[in-house]
């Protein structure tokens, strides 16, 4: 598969558009050319499905004339030569007409590929209300299964029954409905979701009026989200008659409540907006949420009761790029306003949760750790939110900073700093003459003034601060406040047991650290705290993430760097992210990542991300640190998630907490995992 790395085909990606043809007032000749034309540019953008608005081949808002005999056999004609006229196109394509059956009028959806028309669908509800009319001229769809239509020389499915299903390419099913059946309490995209269909379709005509749009996007954005399905919606657009109503055009994708792209409105352009759909992540969804399960059992099992048609799609293994924004941090909205709600949503997470911990065990004090990095002065804040909201003197808090071997001046400066700054009780506790001493009991060539810095030197320190912080604790009345984060759960990235994996409560054990850089700055924009504390988290940010374990480099002067060790914690947060939350393969995994990461200067940024921090990883880097990802989460590091302390879950990314979202065995084998990504990536 690596020849195929870079087709979206070969990651269950599914490329989609809807479609704003020029509109005109029962042109039916005019209507045939526009669909056509926009046929034919879906097919040079590579697109996989096409859903056009409600009834685009005979007009829709003709009232009495769709009583015409003439009108009705223009329709009929329009349909089988759309599909002569596109026969030489990839594109599923989804058109609606009005089209008779057994003394009957109905407003239809047609499904049409390489110039085979697969299967008709009524509308089901239709709308007779305030300016609508429907259900003069069209008889419902409801009920109606299992039966055909004679279109031109076939005779081809119709009814609400049918499901359209790619037989060569895993995950594109697609159901149609029309207009006024997505604003029913019980849209027939429902079933066809529950019976499999993963891209839901609405061929909409839909008049425009003051607020019309908002709900459009409301419908859409709620279906695709309890349905886990794409949503792709086209309304008409100008053209259409305005003796009573007028028409945007607007144009949604949808995928799992969340919108992908949107058209422009008012615009007399035609216009194609396209997005390519996940469909590989809309079935892990389906897969992790038993209700969509039981949904299908209330509702009877659908899928005994549809007809899929199958069509031989024809997979592309060339590279037609990804239309489809992925963002770099999946923690970590790109727009502004959203990711300073999510900001506020997290830290107020924490600090409640905190507070009730607090509450329940009625601990006199909060004892932490404060190195002067990220994980720390985070757990620090929010402690000091937390006394603040409680009517407790920050004093409460005992903080301490605890140097060891390689302890820089300038960090342990922040956290004195940061201390002093937010009024907590501050003390330091210099853990090298403990470890000098255990070092020696052990035997360990350090202690000789052989410089030997392995893990047994390095946690050591670690534990002997954890030690010393739950003594205290016991000494002072308090709780141990743990500040390590979701990344290095993911990573195993802490010392097990009598290290900074256990504590009383794991305040950040639900936050990336990604996430805890914009949380911080968060605090700081939104002046959490004063003029002086902002200044310390400020300078906080700026330093190099590092454990201070080691000893500088003798010959370079150069600190100890973690993300030198175990790789960017921007991509092992992606990593992690798509493993976690999606259930993703390897492959996909660096497929996403290098569309998000291969270019800086392509794609969102978040506004307040440095720009000596906006860098690019092209595939082999991408490959080598997601290699070395796996080995970490599924092989070596479960059993530290095994036994975390409590802590809230922050994001619905995901946690690891075995009481919450991840649970999976110690002793696991990260080979199903490796194998796929060297099988699959170049």
């Amino acid at each position: 598969m690596t020849q195929r790395f870079h087709s979206i085909h070969a990651h269950q990606m599914v490329r989609v558009a809807a479609a704003t043809p020029r509109a005109s007032v029962g042109d039916i000749d005019a209507n045939l050319d526009a669909a056509v034309a926009m046929a034919r540019e879906a097919d040079a953008r590579g697109v996989d499905c096409v859903v056009f608005p409600e009834l685009n081949l005979t007009s829709y808002a003709l009232d009495d004339l769709h009583l015409q005999s003439a009108q009705q056999r223009a329709s009929d004609a329009a349909v089988v030569a759309f599909a002569e006229r596109t026969a030489g196109w990839a594109p599923l394509l989804l058109v609606g007409a009005a089209l008779v059956r057994n003394g009957r009028l109905y407003n239809c959806a047609v499904a049409v590929h390489r110039g085979r028309i697969l299967g008709v669908v009524p509308k089901s509800f239709l709308p007779n209300y305030r300016e609508y009319y429907e259900k003069r001229w069209f008889a419902t769809g409801l009920g109606l299964t299992g039966l055909t239509i004679r279109l031109g020389e076939d005779d081809v499915p119709f009814g609400t029954d049918l499901l359209f299903a790619a037989e060569d390419l895993p995950g594109f099913v697609v159901h149609a409905e029309i207009c006024e059946d997505y604003w029913a309490p019980t849209p027939p995209s429902t079933l066809g979701a529950l019976a499999g269909a993963t891209i839901c379709c609405n061929l909409s005509a839909s008049n425009i009026v003051i607020g019309k749009a908002r709900e459009r996007m409301l419908l859409a954005a709620a279906q695709s989200a309890r349905a886990a399905c794409a949503y792709v919606y086209s309304a008409a657009g100008p053209g259409e008659s305005t003796t009573d109503l007028a028409w945007d055009g607007q144009g949604l994708i949808y995928e799992l409540g969340e919108l992908l792209t949107e058209s422009s409105r008012f615009s007399n352009a035609a216009e194609l907006v396209v997005a390519d759909i996940d469909c590989e992540r809309l079935v892990q969804e389906r897969l992790r949420n038993g209700t969509f399960n039981d949904s299908a059992v209330a509702a009877g099992h659908p899928e005994r009761d549809v007809r899929r048609i199958g069509f031989a799609h024809g997979v592309r293994d060339g590279d037609t790029g990804l239309d489809r924004r992925i963002r770099r941090f999946p923690f970590v909205p790109d727009d502004p306003a959203r990711r300073d709600e999510d900001c506020y949503e997290a830290f107020n997470i924490q600090v409640e949760a905190l507070v009730k911990r607090l509450s329940a065990t009625g601990s006199k004090t909060l004892v932490i750790g404060v190195s002067g990095g990220l994980d720390s002065t985070h757990a620090l804040i929010v402690a000091a939110k937390a006394m603040d909201r409680m009517g407790r003197p920050r004093s409460d808090i005992l903080g301490f900073t605890m140097p060891g071997f390689a302890t820089g001046e300038a960090t342990k400066g922040n956290a004195w700093a940061l201390m002093r700054a937010l009024g907590c009780t501050a003390d330091e506790i210099d853990i090298r003459p403990a470890a000098r001493q255990m070092l020696a009991d052990m035997g360990h060539p350090f202690a000789s003034g052989e410089p030997v810095y392995d893990v047994t030197f390095e946690n050591v320190q670690a534990g002997l601060r954890t030690d010393y912080l739950f003594r205290l604790a016991n000494q002072r009345r308090g709780i141990v406040l743990g500040t390590g984060d979701l990344s290095e759960l993911a990573l195993g990235w802490c010392t097990y047991g009598v290290g900074d994996q256990m504590s009383h409560y794991a305040i950040n054990a639900g936050v990336p650290k990604t996430l805890i850089q914009f949380l911080i700055r968060w605090c700081i924009r939104t002046d959490q705290y004063d003029t002086a504390t902002n200044a310390v988290l400020a300078t906080i940010l700026a330093q190099e993430i590092s454990p201070e374990l080691v000893p500088a480099d003798a010959d370079t002067g150069a600190m100890q760097s973690t993300e030198s060790m175990i790789g960017p914690y921007a991509l092992n947060d992606f990593f992690a992210h798509y493993v976690i939350r999606h259930g993703l393969a390897p492959s996909k995994i660096a497929f996403l990542a290098w569309h998000a990461w291969h270019d800086a200067a392509q794609g969102g940024w978040p506004e307040d991300v440095p720009a000596d921090a906006r860098v690019a990883y092209d595939l082999p880097t991408i490959k080598y640190w997601l290699e070395r990802f796996l080995v970490r989460f599924f092989q070596t590091s479960q059993f530290k998630r095994s036994a975390i302390p409590n802590g809230p879950k922050v994001s619905a990314g995901g946690a690891l907490s075995p009481r919450g979202d991840w649970r999976a065995p110690s002793d696991g084998t990260a080979s199903v995992w490796l194998n796929e990504l060297r099988r699959n990536v170049p």
